[in-house]
């Protein structure tokens, strides 16, 4: 669980420097409109598009283009068709892979992914190869120094839904379903609590621990694999020394 945390960490960290630069915004614009197609374009009703809302407001998306990705999903507006598309397969070291796509033509998404996935060491397997080890669960994370009374931090959670708490050194983790995270979260909020991560997520039954070469290797992978333009979330079952995932942070 700890890698798969720091990943997530480190890749909210870079999303904010990207954001920056309006490259996250393709894929928020994305994953808004597929979310009004499957759920309707009202937020309430949909917590799908309510959490990619969320996200593109996080980013400082405009207004007026949130708008436009939610007519397009409901096909108030003419917009490229897209389509979900999930691979599977191993990394370095035997590491699951698994990930998430919105796209506009498969083909050209499948080979680039097995592109990425044969240059770093690693292969693309079959359906259903390593979704079983995922389970689909809502994280958050927060700095322990945030929490300024872990009694009553605890009581709020746990009476929001939360199913377990983790510490993992300067950090605590706070597990839930899906069905509670939006409860858990204003929980959190409602304590004056801003999350490092707050997010629905995968998270592995099992992990696989990776060092020297191997890790760095799988942390390449994982970079370019999370900058593809067609890729919304990609999840492995990786265990890494903190000193490398740091290295990666820098």
């Amino acid at each position: 669980m700890s890698g798969h945390s720091k990943w997530s960490t480190i890749k909210h960290k870079k999303a904010k420097m990207d954001a920056q630069r309006g490259k996250i915004f393709t894929k928020l614009i994305k994953e808004i409109t597929v979310a009004a197609r499957s759920g309707g374009g009202d937020l309430d009703g949909n917590p799908r598009l309510r959490t990619a809302v969320a996200a593109a407001r996080a980013a400082n998306m405009p207004a007026a283009n949130v708008e436009k990705a939610i007519k397009k999903g409901t096909g108030e507006l003419e917009g490229v068709t897209y389509e979900e598309v999930t691979y599977e397969g191993y990394g370095p070291g035997g590491v699951a892979i698994y990930v998430e796509c919105v796209t506009d033509n498969r083909n050209r998404t499948t080979a680039e992914i097995r592109h990425l996935f044969s240059k770093y060491g690693g292969n693309l397997g079959a359906s259903g190869c390593v979704s079983h080890m995922f389970h689909r669960r809502g994280l958050i994370s927060l700095s322990k120094s945030a929490i300024k009374n872990e009694d009553a931090f605890m009581e709020a959670i746990l009476e929001a839904g939360a199913e377990d708490v983790k510490e993992e050194g300067d950090t605590m983790e706070v597990i839930t379903s899906v069905a509670d995270f939006e409860s858990v979260k204003e929980a959190v909020a409602a304590l004056g609590i801003t999350p490092e991560v707050a997010e629905l997520t995968r998270i592995p039954s099992n992990t696989v621990k990776l060092e020297g070469k191997a890790a760095e290797t799988m942390l390449k992978l994982m970079e370019f694999i999370e900058d593809h333009d067609d890729v919304q979330n990609v999840y492995a079952n990786f265990d890494i020394p903190d000193e490398v995932m740091a290295a990666a942070q820098a």
